[in-house]
């Protein structure tokens, strides 16, 4: 796996205290963190799959399995 792979997650945590958005505007404050962490998120997974995050995953199976659920893109039906 790339360093700045790696590297990814670290430099969101680092600079999650910048608000793009303060967290004293409801919803919105908050929500701008979810996104970018969810985008992040997706990122790691997309390219360095499930099963790397799985490996490194502390927490819970049911945990895991809803962090990949909420990261994977979601698809149009037709």
């Amino acid at each position: 796996m790339p360093l700045w792979l790696q590297a990814l997650p670290w430099g969101t945590a680092v600079l999650s205290p910048i608000d793009l958005v303060p967290d004293f505007v409801p919803v919105v404050g908050y929500a701008d963190d979810a996104v970018i962490v969810a985008l992040v998120l997706r990122s790691v997974i997309k390219r360095a799959g499930a099963g790397a995050v799985a490996r490194h995953w502390p927490g819970s199976a049911a945990g895991l399995d809803a962090i990949l659920k909420a990261a994977s893109p979601m698809r149009r039906r037709r």
